[in-house]
């Protein structure tokens, strides 16, 4: 079996688990699940699946007893591979991983599988949780805090070899205005909807402005807003009855969501707003005895934030002290994405320091 950072992360490229939440006709993670939960068996893990259509592994490295426990979370499913010239067919060159996943996070998944493969000595157990969905809804972490305890964890999202203790959160929602219908010779009869919803546009980005210049979190900047698609109308020569804005607001730490939707309400008006979804966002403790592990096993300077939103809030909101640390690379959701080898080597390194010492 794959006994190399670059070896098993080639095995997991080389599989394809696109979200099919997200991109239709995705195949999902029950392939990937199958081939990671058996990997694992065969190095001496003890395995369970979680969930059937979208499962999510957990593998559990089981100590001697009476240590503390270290979850180490990533997640098997992949954004969608269009534009990408032959996205799950790995190739190595320059001491990079290409391929849909290498970077985003198939080849951080290789790193941890092999460092609790190895784990030896240890009292505490080393839990490896390999979710489904991180890329939409969260379901296969969702799943995972409501079964696993741990006393800490580590959340391998690419993070260029920083100890990341903070990211944003997001909320996300959509403003509709009502118009109409009527001929388009007949302004007497007709209320434009897409009209209507041209003055909330610009007090969205005004929002904004004000948003990224106000309050700034240390780690991870200001708050912002953005719209992301506009629909309305039924065809050219109608007065539209309708129109559907979707935005998304990030937050940054402090920020809660009624103070948002109050926000985005005395905008809305006589509009309605709805809630499509909200993650909050995460910060740790930077003096945390766990936090300060990491950190002095990582020897990557100052802890840093993350400007995306990641499984870590789910686990740190279980009561679980979690920090983020992940390799370098480029690529994440583009149409060229590698992971650097030598930083998957270094993760598996810094990972087995920090169980050593954790569960020791």
């Amino acid at each position: 079996m794959e006994s190399s950072p670059a070896e098993l992360a080639a095995a997991l490229v080389a599989i394809e688990s696109v979200n099919p939440a997200l991109v239709p006709g995705g195949s999902g993670e029950r392939e990937i699940a199958s081939f990671v939960a058996g990997w694992c068996a065969g190095h001496g893990l003890e395995v369970e699946i979680l969930g059937d259509e979208r499962p999510s592994v957990v593998a559990v490295r089981r100590g001697s007893g009476g240590g503390r426990s270290l979850l180490l979370n990533g997640h098997l499913d992949t954004v969608g591979v269009a534009g990408m010239e032959a996205p799950v067919t790995p190739r190595i060159e320059g001491g990079r991983l290409y391929g849909r996943g290498a970077y985003d996070m198939k080849g951080a998944l290789a790193a941890i599988l092999l460092a609790a493969a190895e784990a030896s000595g240890l009292r505490g157990d080393v839990i490896v949780t390999l979710v489904a969905d991180e890329e939409l809804a969260s379901v296969g972490t969702e799943a995972v805090v409501e079964r696993v305890r741990a006393d800490a964890a580590i959340v391998v999202e690419p993070t260029e070899l920083r100890v990341a203790i903070a990211h944003r959160g997001f909320v996300g929602f959509a403003l509709e205005t009502a118009g109409v219908a009527a001929h388009g010779s007949r302004p007497d009869l007709g209320v434009d909807a897409i009209a209507k919803m041209g003055p909330l546009l610009v007090a969205l980005g005004d929002l904004d402005r004000r948003l990224q210049a106000g309050p700034r979190h240390p780690l991870v900047g200001p708050a912002s807003l953005h719209a992301s698609l506009i629909e309305g109308g039924q065809e050219l020569s109608s007065y539209p009855a309708g129109c559907v804005l979707t935005g998304e607001r990030r937050t940054i730490p402090g920020e809660t969501l009624e103070e948002v939707e109050r926000e985005l309400r005395a905008i809305a008006g006589e509009a309605a707003l709805r809630i499509v979804a909200s993650r909050d966002p995460y910060t740790a403790r930077p003096d945390h005895p766990f936090v300060e592990l990491v950190g002095r096993a990582a020897d990557a300077g100052d802890f840093v934030g993350a400007p995306f939103w990641t499984d870590a809030a789910l686990i740190a909101a279980a009561g679980i002290p979690t920090v983020l640390y992940g390799p370098s690379g480029e690529g994440a959701h583009a149409t060229v994405e590698w992971v650097d080898l030598a930083s998957l080597d270094r993760l598996r390194a810094v990972v087995g320091r920090v169980a050593a010492e954790w569960c020791a």
